[in-house]
């Protein structure tokens, strides 16, 4: 998600009659809410109206508001992004902070609070690979990983073919360190090729769909991903729906049912179970830093927190994107206002 310029209220009109899970009184009492987000700032008392950012909890802002139980799923889900309920009863500040990332964004793009790069994910890797040959790195290609080279408990190389690249730091996924790993958990990921767009998404070219845990009685979401050739990742006519979710039962495929309701008919799909791992240390003694299992999510929050994280325990700080944006505006000068 891409945080865009400081919220227009004036566009909550038009993302509410949007929306038809609210009839026209609970589009009212939303829109209250949803300005009252806007206009929040937690170093301005008088923008709380009465609620506590530190002590206030979620469930008491949605009371406040008087938002039903249908609402509340939408807004944690969908727009805070949150894969459980267990927020509902944390400080608001973060919920708040989640809701404002959402609709800043939405405000920036119009249609969408989400960046997709044409070509598909497979671009991303690219444009670090061109990034980091830049700055001096160097790419080892069809090259299998043997084993890590350890001294002393601390990484010192990787070794592949007789051959040790030697280095100080190692990150890596945990295919490559099973000993360091355990495992979390399972994901199911369906594959599904459309001829058409999903029914009552006004024939969108792409769109993410989230069904929270209390609509269909689990403990997680279910997740749908549509994009198309509009992306240059299809035929023309043609859409590719990824649906996902944890595993929470033996029958994984049963759990995705209600997400593939809604993609018939499919012309064809392609079904993959995965087990998650993490890692069992932080890597500040052996240097090696160890990423987490893609999960169900598909909008990738929990893996950017994971990236944020490993960078966290390889510096021993934070990221600073403030900064980041600054050395950028010397390079390439200020945004457009």
């Amino acid at each position: 998600m891409a945080r865009g310029r400081d919220w227009n209220v004036d566009l909550i009109p038009k993302f509410l009659m949007a929306n038809d899970l609210m009839g026209m009184f609970e589009k009212r009492r939303f829109r209250k809410f949803l300005v009252f987000v806007a206009a929040f700032d937690e170093n301005d008392p008088k923008t709380f109206q009465g609620v506590d950012p530190v002590a206030t909890t979620m469930r008491d802002v949605y009371k406040k508001f008087d938002l039903g139980q249908d609402v509340i799923d939408f807004t944690g889900h969908a727009l805070a992004l949150y894969r459980t309920d267990e927020y509902l009863d944390q400080p608001c500040l973060e919920t708040v902070n989640r809701i404002k990332l959402y609709s800043e964004s939405l405000a920036r793009y119009g249609k969408s609070p989400y960046l997709y790069p044409l070509y598909g994910l497979g671009e991303l890797p690219q444009g670090f690979a061109r990034l980091s040959a830049i700055y001096g790195g160097t790419y080892m290609l069809n090259k299998p990983v043997e084993e890590l080279v350890l001294e002393n408990g601390r990484v010192v190389g990787v070794r592949s073919e007789g051959e040790v690249a030697r280095c100080k730091q190692l990150i890596c996924d945990p295919s490559y360190v099973a000993e360091r790993v355990q495992r979390a958990g399972q994901v199911i990921r369906v594959i599904c090729i459309l001829s058409h767009p999903i029914r009552n998404t006004n024939d969108a070219n792409s769109c993410q769909i989230i069904i929270p845990q209390n609509q269909v009685n689990r403990k997680s979401d279910i997740y749908v991903c549509l994009i198309s050739y509009a992306h240059n990742v299809a035929a023309q006519g043609k859409y590719i729906a990824i649906v996902s979710t944890t595993v929470e039962t033996g029958e994984p495929e049963k759990e995705i049912e209600p997400a593939l309701e809604l993609l018939e008919p499919i012309d064809q799909k392609f079904v993959a179970i995965s087990d998650l791992y993490e890692p069992i240390e932080d890597g500040t003694e052996s240097q090696v830093f160890i990423s987490r299992s893609y999960d169900a999510t598909t909008h990738f929050e929990t893996t950017c927190n994971d990236i944020k994280d490993i960078y966290k325990r390889m510096t021993g700080t934070g990221f600073d994107f403030e900064n980041m944006k600054r050395k950028q505006n010397d390079v390439f000068g200020e945004d457009e206002q």
